[in-house]
C-alpha cells in the first residue's frame, strides 16, 4: 500500500513538474494564442487557439451575438475586431444611420479619386461624425455583446491622399490657416502627413477612451488594442498610422504585430541589388514592434499569415510562411501570437499548385505542416536566451518616416526606404542581430538597457520635440556610443518645426542635438568625445550604404571599431546565420549575400517542425537562404514523464498511467494529423477512436528507438480523437 502511493505520490509530482512551466505561462498569459475570423464556428475552420477574435458588429446570415456565441460554445475566449480607416460601415457613408451621405469623408488623392478598400467603402477621413458613429454603432454593440476586449485595426491615412473636403476642413482646426497641396513642397507633405498622424492618433483616444469608460458602466473591465502594419512596413508602402505614440496613452492595453509575407516580401536595396529579403524584412518589422512596446509594458502579440492577400502558390507560401515564422520566434521576451488571420480562406481558399496554373485547397502536407507550426505556438515560453551574436548595436526609428513619404520631390530620393536599411542591413546580414529603438521612448530608461551603441540619422525622419535630444544627450554623456549619419541637405530638413521655429534659428534638427552635446550645430565628419561617451558623425546619407555594390565597408568598419574600443562590447562578430535556444526549441535562419555561402548545421536528437512527417534527425544542415524550426530532445524539461512533445493538433485531458498514456487531439476538419508522442517504452498497444468510439481506419503508429517516441498518423476532427498508448 505505502510503496503504490508513494510510486502515485511521485507520478503525480513528476507530472506537475512537467506542466509547471506551461501553466505558469498559461497563468500569465491565458490568452496566449488567437486568430480573426468574420464567420461563425464551422468544423473546417475550428483553429483551436484560445482567442476567437470575431471580426465585424454587422449582422449577415447570423447576428453577431450568434456568431460569439458559436465560437464560446466550442470552448473560445471571444474578443472583437473591426477597421477604425475603413469597413462595413455602408450605413454611415449612404446617410442611412443619421440622414446625411458621408461618402464625401473618405480619403482623396491629387486627381480627385476617392481611395477605396471596397465597394462604398473608403479609405476615410476620422471626422467628429464618424468617431460618434463608431461609439455609438459599433463599440456600444460589442460591449453589450459582452465582449471585454475590443480591436481597431490599421488606423491608415494614405500619404497620396489629403484633398479631400473634410480633410482641408481639419487642416483649417489643427493648423489655423487655410489649406496647403501636400503636393507643391516637402513642408506641405511633411505638414500634411503630420496632420494624418494626429487624426488616428485622437480617434483611437476617443474610441478607446469611451469604450473603457462604457464598459465601466457594466461592470466590464474592456481592454483596447491596435492591431498594425509596422513602422518599417508603413514607411515603406507610404501609409501614415499613429504607430509608437499610441503605447503611452492609457485606454491602450497592446498591439498585434501585422507582419506577414505580404509585407515582409517588400523588395530592398543591398549591395545594389533590389530584391525581396523576407527573414530579414521580417526580423526588422518584429523587431520594430517589439521595441514600439517593450519600454512600456504593453501586450503584444505577433502575427504570422500561412498565405498572403495576394495570390501566390502553395510552394510560395509555405517557403515564406516559414521565414516570418522564424523570424517572430527569435525574439524570446515575445510569446503572445495571432497563429493566422481568416482560416476560411486558408482551409477553404483556392490557390495554385506549385508550376501549375491548376487550383487547389490547402495541400495536406502543408495543412499538417502549419498546425505542427501553430499548436507548438502554445507551449512556446519566454526566455531570456539571447540570438547569438553581437549584441547592443541599436539603429533609431521615429514615427516622422512616415512624414516624409510622399512619390517624389525635388532634392529628396529615397528609394524603397533605403535610408533605413543602409543603417540596418549591412550589419544583419553580417550575423549582427541589430534592435530598433524608437525615438518616441526614450524617455524611459528600459528603452537604453541593452544598447551601447546607437545608429541614427535624419536623413528619412525628423525628431517631433526637442526633449528627445536630453535623452539621447544624456545617455551620450553617460559613456554611450553615437554614429550619426547624414548630409543633412535633404528639403525636409527646413520644414516648419520646433527647430527653426521660436528662440531656435537650426538649419536641421542635427544641429540641436550637437549643441546639446557641447558639439558645434554643424559638427564636420569624425570623431568626437562627450562626457565619457563618444559620437562619431559620417556625412553619408544612408541609403548610399546600400544603393551602389560595395559601399557599406567604411560605415561597417567605423561601428566595429566603436563597438570594440569605445563601447568595450567586446570583438564584432560578423557570420551567416542566426540560432536561438528558445525552451526546447532549436530556431536557425542562415542569410544569403552574407560573410560565406557555408550551410549550418545543428547536431543532437533533433524533430524537424518543418517537415510534416515530424522526422527524428542526428543533424539538421540548413542552407542559405533557408530556416529550421526543431525540437531538441535534450532540452525536454521532464522527459521520464509521457507527453505529446509535436502535433498538427491541440492535446487535451491528458492522463498518465503506471503503464498507459491517454489524450484527446482537436483539430479541424479534412486535415491529417501528424503526432509524435515521447513514452518510456514502445508501445505493445496503440488504441485511435472518434468522440463515439470507433476505431479510426487508416492509422499510422511508428515507434522511434533512439527518441523514445512514436510517430502516430490518422485524420483529424475538431469534435475529438481520442489516443491511448499502452506500454
Amino acid at each position: 500500500m505505502t510503496k503504490q502511493f508513494n510510486y502515485y505520490f511521485l507520478l503525480i509530482l513528476l507530472v506537475f513538474l512537467c506542466c509547471k512551466e506551461s501553466l505558469y505561462s498559461q497563468i500569465q498569459s491565458p490568452e496566449k494564442t488567437a486568430f480573426q475570423t468574420s464567420g461563425e464556428w464551422k468544423p473546417y475552420t475550428d483553429v483551436r487557439a484560445d482567442v476567437a477574435i470575431v471580426y465585424g458588429a454587422n449582422d449577415r446570415k447570423m447576428t453577431l451575438k450568434q456568431r460569439v456565441q458559436s465560437w464560446r460554445d466550442r470552448g473560445y475566449t471571444t474578443h472583437f475586431m473591426t477597421g477604425i480607416a475603413w469597413g462595413e460601415y455602408k450605413d454611415y457613408f449612404t446617410g442611412a444611420y443619421d440622414g446625411k451621405n458621408h461618402l464625401g469623408e473618405g480619403q482623396v488623392d491629387a486627381k480627385g479619386d476617392t481611395i477605396w478598400h471596397g465597394k462604398m467603402v473608403p479609405y476615410i477621413v476620422p471626422t467628429e461624425p464618424f468617431i460618434n458613429y463608431m461609439k455609438e454603432k459599433h463599440i456600444k454593440r460589442v460591449i453589450d455583446a459582452g465582449i471585454d476586449a475590443i480591436y481597431l485595426e490599421e488606423p491608415e491615412f494614405w500619404s497620396r491622399a489629403g484633398y479631400s473636403a473634410a480633410f482641408k476642413a481639419e487642416w483649417q482646426k489643427y493648423y489655423k490657416f487655410p489649406w496647403r497641396p501636400q503636393h507643391e513642397s516637402p513642408e506641405n507633405t511633411y505638414l500634411a502627413n503630420k496632420l494624418k498622424y494626429q487624426l488616428y492618433y485622437n480617434a483611437l483616444n476617443e474610441v478607446f477612451t469611451y469604450a473603457k469608460a462604457y464598459g465601466k458602466t457594466k461592470g466590464m473591465n474592456v481592454r483596447c488594442y491596435v492591431p498594425t502594419h509596422s513602422l518599417v512596413n508603413y514607411s515603406a508602402w507610404r501609409i501614415v498610422s499613429p504607430e509608437a505614440s499610441l503605447a503611452s496613452l492609457p485606454c491602450i492595453d497592446g498591439y498585434i504585430a501585422q507582419v506577414w509575407t505580404g509585407t515582409s516580401r517588400e523588395p530592398t536595396y543591398y549591395n545594389g541589388i533590389k530584391k525581396e529579403r523576407v527573414f530579414e524584412n521580417a526580423f526588422l518589422e518584429y523587431g520594430s514592434m517589439e521595441s514600439m512596446t517593450a519600454p512600456t509594458g504593453r501586450k503584444m502579440y505577433f502575427l504570422t499569415d500561412p498565405i498572403e492577400d495576394w495570390p501566390r502558390d502553395w510552394g510560395d507560401y509555405k517557403k515564406n510562411y516559414q521565414a516570418t515564422f522564424t523570424a517572430q520566434l527569435l525574439y524570446p521576451m515575445i510569446a503572445d501570437y495571432e497563429v493566422m488571420p481568416w482560416p476560411d480562406r486558408i482551409y477553404q481558399g483556392l490557390y495554385k499548385k506549385p508550376n501549375s496554373e491548376v487550383k487547389e485547397t490547402i495541400p495536406r502536407t502543408y495543412s499538417t505542416q502549419m498546425q505542427v507550426m501553430v499548436n507548438s505556438l502554445n507551449q512556446m515560453p519566454l526566455s531570456k536566451n539571447r540570438l547569438n551574436g553581437s549584441s547592443g548595436i541599436s539603429v533609431m526609428m521615429a514615427n516622422s518616416l512616415m512624414f516624409q513619404s510622399f512619390p517624389a520631390h525635388k532634392g529628396y530620393e529615397d528609394p524603397q526606404l533605403s535610408d533605413f536599411y543602409g543603417q540596418v542591413l549591412p550589419l544583419l546580414k553580417r550575423g549582427v542581430p541589430v534592435k530598433i529603438l524608437h525615438i518616441e521612448n526614450v524617455a524611459y530608461p528600459e528603452t537604453w538597457k541593452d544598447t551601447k551603441l546607437l545608429v541614427m540619422s535624419y536623413s528619412n525622419m525628423k525628431p517631433l520635440n526637442p526633449e528627445a535630444h536630453n535623452y539621447i544627450a544624456k545617455w551620450v554623456k553617460e559613456g554611450g556610443v553615437l554614429v550619426y549619419c547624414g548630409r543633412d541637405d535633404d528639403p525636409f530638413q527646413t520644414v516648419q518645426e520646433w527647430w527653426n521655429k521660436g528662440d531656435n534659428h537650426f538649419k536641421a534638427p542635427s544641429e540641436h542635438l550637437f549643441v546639446q552635446m557641447g558639439l558645434e550645430p554643424f559638427a564636420k565628419e569624425g570623431e568626437y568625445k562627450v562626457g565619457k561617451g563618444t559620437v562619431f558623425v559620417m556625412r553619408h546619407d544612408p541609403k548610399e550604404f546600400v544603393l551602389q555594390p560595395d559601399m557599406d565597408g567604411g560605415f561597417v568598419k567605423a561601428v566595429g571599431q566603436l563597438y570594440e574600443q569605445k563601447a568595450k562590447a567586446g570583438k564584432l562578430v560578423f557570420k551567416n546565420y542566426f540560432l536561438l535556444e528558445r525552451g526546447p526549441f532549436d530556431l536557425v535562419s542562415v542569410m544569403d549575400e552574407s560573410t560565406s555561402k557555408e550551410p549550418f548545421t545543428v547536431k543532437g536528437c533533433l524533430i524537424d517542425l518543418f517537415d510534416p512527417k515530424l522526422p527524428v534527425l542526428a543533424e539538421k544542415t540548413v542552407l542559405p537562404g533557408e530556416q529550421a524550426y526543431l525540437y531538441n530532445m535534450g532540452r525536454i524539461p521532464n522527459p521520464k514523464i509521457p507527453q505529446v512533445i509535436a502535433g498538427a493538433a491541440r492535446v487535451y485531458n491528458e492522463k498518465v498511467d503506471k503503464r498507459s498514456y491517454s489524450f484527446v487531439a482537436k483539430s479541424p476538419l479534412n486535415t491529417t494529423n501528424a503526432i509524435r508522442v515521447l513514452l518510456p517504452n514502445a508501445p505493445v498497444k496503440t488504441t485511435i477512436t472518434d468522440s463515439s468510439g470507433q476505431v479510426l481506419s487508416g492509422t499510422e503508429s511508428v515507434w522511434d528507438a533512439r527518441s523514445k517516441t512514436c510517430f502516430l498518423s490518422f485524420e483529424n476532427s475538431p469534435e475529438g480523437v481520442h489516443v491511448e498508448l499502452q506500454w
